[in-house]
């Protein structure tokens, strides 16, 4: 059994300790951190420590692999560093940070560790509500009627998946203001500002509306993303400025009261159009490439999705998948490679167990199906299969360019948004009719057998 304090100790250590860390986070399988100096961590040492997979850099951030004991190995962490469990350290977040030059690498990324740092937290909420919102799916009218409309169960489960998406300004707003150094209650105000009853109704009406008398645009920011986004992040350099300048005696009540002030123009004369339409533009985007790309664009994401998980640029498709999901209520390419190839390394992994005969190489293999196909963990297959014997990955591109293909040849579209890579990935095409679910199953199955029937062919006489 892995001794999880021990792990979090030397992987603390080997980061440059605690006074290295500016923040740090963790997924399903990584500790994320944020770091004041990038060139401490020794890559082959990190990966030498009992209990870790691997290591990857992905722009601003360092991650370390852990495995599906993450959860504990970060609290641990967290209790040895002093760092607050809530995806943030014990930290003025006003001390001045060191300020790099501007060029269009470190634009691109500051904006990946943005929406990543931003959309990562709001993911189990949304996994949440997409569940409630495929049991409606599943078990009312429009497949097994065992729930009609009427009753109060569907009732319950429809709004509860409702309210995971129709409320994301708010959730955003506190997940963003975690991010971006703002009062977190701060951002829940001002995401609760952008759906406040008031303004839908003016939307809806047509009417035309004021901010200290200039015109404003309003818009229906339900279910948005991008416009609290701009305005947190926005926000809180006007916080910080205001906590700057207005006497300590006044800062209670001064600095939320002007930053709201000066927020409201912003917020809702330049920000929330601005990114309503950058919202829209991208959505709009993603479903042309669905038409024109089809199933090319479905395969080529199919193929290329680990990689991108690799390093860490998955976080950028899966921020455009949400707005998607949002916005439109499906998505008829990213999702089909991204499901394509979370299976197919379940298949890369079986067809690696069938075909080494090496004994212990054949139980990690055997260890890592089982961990994705029904845990949902692939970075032990990834790393621990893949990469480590180079040719099974190529049965990885196979399966999941050949499942992404068939999704996209027939037309499937995803419903759901599931972050999770095992066997249930596939109810993200629950919510269409019948055929939409069965042909999103068999790509599954073809993700699986492709991946395993290559790496087998290409593997068999491994030793």
């Amino acid at each position: 059994m892995a001794d999880n304090r021990k792990i979090a100790e030397d992987v603390l250590a080997a980061v440059g300790g605690k006074d290295n860390v500016t923040f740090v986070t963790h997924c399903i399988t990584r500790l994320r951190f944020n770091l004041k100096d990038n060139s401490i961590p020794k890559d082959d040492e990190i990966k030498a420590i009992n209990g870790v997979i691997g290591v990857n850099r992905a722009g601003a951030q360092y991650q370390v692999i852990i495995g599906p004991n993450v959860d504990t190995v970060y609290k641990e962490l967290c209790g040895i560093g002093g760092f607050a469990v809530q995806d943030a350290i014990d930290e003025n977040l006003d001390a001045p940070k060191e300020k790099r030059p501007f060029s269009l690498k470190n634009l691109g990324t500051d904006i990946l560790d943005a929406l990543s740092g931003s959309l990562t937290p709001a993911i189990p909420v949304m996994l949440a509500a997409s569940i409630f919102k495929m049991l409606c799916a599943v078990l009312g009218p429009s497949m097994l009627n065992v729930l009609p409309e009427t009753s109060d169960l569907y009732t319950l489960f429809t709004f509860v998946g409702d309210a995971g998406f129709y409320f994301f300004p708010v959730l955003i707003g506190y997940t963003a203001a975690k991010k971006f150094g703002l009062n977190p209650a701060m951002g829940i105000f001002f995401g609760a500002i952008l759906i406040h009853p008031t303004v839908i109704s003016l939307v809806n009406e047509g009417v035309s509306f004021r901010v200290f008398g200039i015109p404003a645009n309003l818009q229906n920011y339900s279910s948005t993303i991008l416009p609290i986004l701009l305005t947190v992040w926005i926000a809180s350099y006007v916080e910080k400025y205001c906590k700057k300048v207005i006497p300590d005696s006044l800062r209670v009540l001064g600095v939320p009261t002007i930053t709201t002030l000066v927020m409201l123009p912003l917020m809702f004369i330049v920000l929330g159009p601005l990114g309503g339409f950058l919202g829209n533009y991208i959505c709009a985007a993603i479903i042309w490439f669905g038409n024109v790309a089809g199933p090319i664009g479905a395969m080529i994401i199919g193929g290329l999705w680990e990689f991108l998980v690799m390093t860490g640029m998955h976080q950028v498709m899966i921020s455009q998948m949400i707005m998607v999901f949002t916005e439109t209520g499906y998505d008829p390419v990213i999702t089909l490679g991204a499901v394509s190839a979370s299976l197919a390394v379940t298949g890369m992994c079986l067809g690696y167990w069938l075909a080494t005969k090496n004994k212990e190489q054949k139980s990690l293999a055997m260890t890592n199906t089982i961990a994705a196909f029904i845990g949902g963990v692939t970075e032990p297959g990834i790393y621990g299969t893949g990469v480590a014997n180079k040719k099974p990955l190529i049965g990885m591109i196979a399966g999941g360019a050949a499942g992404g293909l068939y999704a996209g040849l027939v037309g499937v579209k995803a419903f759901n948004l599931v972050p999770v890579a095992n066997f249930l990935a596939l109810t993200a095409y629950v919510g269409g009719n019948s055929a939409n679910l069965i042909n999103g199953v068999i790509s599954g199955v073809i993700s699986i057998i492709v991946a395993a029937a290559v790496t087998f062919v290409i593997c068999r006489n491994d030793g």
